[in-house]
């Protein structure tokens, strides 16, 4: 059953609900962790997890309107808003230290913890590590067909590089190019930081750019 809202609503919620299970997944340790893990019956969690935080903060949802629109019951939704992300990552780090119950009662307080914790990172600009390398790959090749070349070697040299980019020392790898007659390590100290992706980082080297006339 869906919510009763607003086509543009429904977008917004379900366009954050999947940035917020994508870094979940990343605080997991990725798709690989959670298959050493045998736990990859914890994703189907873990996404109605993500909807119910992002119901409830963004939308301010009451726990009846979640339970509706994920299809839980309102106690499940209540255990994963009043999860706590501290617990969970702990329990995470120690999971073979657990006893099979406590492995099995996991799914709801850990997804619930779990994506809190995502939304915060995601509303602070720390995105998916996944999505900010996609995001990388299309803007290479955007860039590349409209032949500019500086943009183009920035994005193939930042490989890698995590997100938000703090300051200049998180870019230590294009150091060595030279944009426009001018070498990139003269240029990145200039920069606003922190910088939230790939198509960001462009935007402050351009602006830089411009102001000196180029």
């Amino acid at each position: 059953m869906i919510l009763n809202v607003h086509i543009n609503t429904e977008e917004n919620i379900k366009y954050l609900a999947e940035r917020v299970f994508f870094k979940s997944i990343d605080l997991l340790g990725g798709l690989d962790k959670l298959s050493e893990y045998r736990t990859l019956t914890w994703l189907p969690s873990i996404a109605r997890a993500a909807f119910a935080i992002v119901l409830k903060e963004e939308f301010l949802k009451t726990e009846d309107e979640i339970a509706e629109f994920i299809g839980l019951t309102r106690n499940t939704v209540r255990a994963i808003l009043r999860a706590d992300p501290n617990l969970a990552m702990y329990k995470l780090e120690h999971f073979d230290e657990l006893t099979t119950e406590e492995k099995q009662n996991l799914k709801v307080h850990t997804a619930g913890g779990i994506a809190k914790l995502a939304y915060k990172l995601v509303k602070e600009g720390q995105d998916s590590e996944t999505l900010m390398e996609y995001c990388r790959k299309l803007s290479q090749e955007a860039v590349a067909q409209c032949d500019t070349p500086w943009a183009y070697l920035v994005l193939k040299n930042i490989k890698g590089v995590k997100y938000p980019i703090q300051n200049a020392e998180d870019l230590k790898q294009i150091e060595h190019l030279e944009i426009k007659g001018i070498e990139a390590k003269e240029i990145l100290p200039n920069l606003h930081y922190p910088i939230k992706n790939p198509a960001l980082l462009l935007k402050e080297i351009k602006e830089y750019l411009q102001m000196k006339g180029l």
